[in-house]
């Protein structure tokens, strides 16, 4: 399947917009944290935190008020480790070149055995998402069935709600990405999905249905020319996870209790509103059973 990375396509005024949002922001976190906070310690190694393209954006703002954040409340630097693909991030949380990773559901349950999990955050009340599948605006297709010979963009192949999902809805089909469309490419980001169905390099996308409403309210002219053709079942939001081996390690305990304690910390609550997250939790791993079954189906069925 070739891959082709989705040309930028910024929506007139939107972006800047959302850009000085973030700039603001990021000046109120910095100006917010307390000095003592801030004082960590010149020789302390760096925790480094991994994360994928299902992160939001990599708006440099926010990635710099998360990372003070996190290193005010450790006490110790904190350095977020950011790559184009799912695959570059997973393999460096199994390697043990990152401490922990704020991965996506399906590279979680594909090396389950050897991840352990620190956090999942919780969207609208609860640890779930969906995947949606979206079309063009003015496009013909009333359902899956539609987009049968499209040009489909996909996110990533170790994507869940950006590949998996809508690999394991064809296959209920009895079909494959291959037979069924005309061709398809993967962007290496939801909000390049977005945009290569919104500016016609694709017909139809399979994307992370948070990302999706998010851009829905920060960016709604490049989000008008997209609509949700289907919503799938609600799934385990993307987890932060770590090296089963080091769950106990106090630098993972660590990191989980700054993330389970943003909602009572004035910095903490201004970087969730960003992200447009109420918190995070601690789950059981079975909450990612469902999009387990929908790999193994698609592994016997397509």
């Amino acid at each position: 399947m070739p891959s082709r990375q989705a040309p930028r396509h910024d929506a007139g005024g939107t972006v800047p917009c959302r850009r000085s949002m973030l700039r603001g922001l990021g000046a109120a976190i910095l100006s917010a944290l307390p000095a003592m906070a801030l004082a960590v310690p010149s020789d302390a190694s760096p925790l480094r935190i991994g994360l994928t393209p299902v992160f939001l954006d990599s708006d440099t703002e926010l990635l710099t008020a998360l990372e003070r954040f996190l290193t005010g409340r450790l006490g110790r630097p904190v350095a977020l480790v950011k790559r184009r693909t799912y695959q570059e991030i997973t393999t460096l949380l199994l390697t043990g070149q990152v401490d922990a990773a704020w991965i996506c559901g399906f590279p979680f349950v594909q090396f389950r055995d050897q991840l352990s999990l620190v956090a999942v955050p919780v969207y609208r009340g609860r640890p779930l998402y969906q995947s949606y599948v979206i079309a063009q605006t003015d496009g013909p297709a009333a359902g899956l069935d539609g987009l049968r010979g499209h040009v489909h963009a996909f996110s990533d192949p170790d994507s869940n709600s950006g590949f998996l999902v809508t690999r394991y809805l064809l296959a209920i089909m009895k079909e494959t990405p291959a037979s069924f469309f005309r061709r398809s490419f993967f962007t290496y980001g939801h909000r390049n999905v977005v945009r290569a169905v919104a500016s016609g390099l694709a017909q139809s996308g399979s994307v992370d249905g948070y990302v999706w409403d998010v851009m829905a309210e920060t960016e709604p002219g490049l989000v008008a020319g997209t609509r949700v053709l289907h919503r799938s079942d609600w799934l385990g939001f993307p987890p932060i996870a770590c090296l089963a081996g080091r769950r106990d390690a106090p630098e993972i305990r660590m990191i989980g209790e700054a993330l389970l304690g943003m909602p009572s910390d004035p910095v903490g609550r201004a970087v969730l509103r960003t992200l447009r997250l109420d918190g995070f939790v601690v789950t059981a791993p079975s909450l990612f059973d469902p999009i387990a079954a929908m790999n193994d189906f698609v592994r016997v069925h397509a």
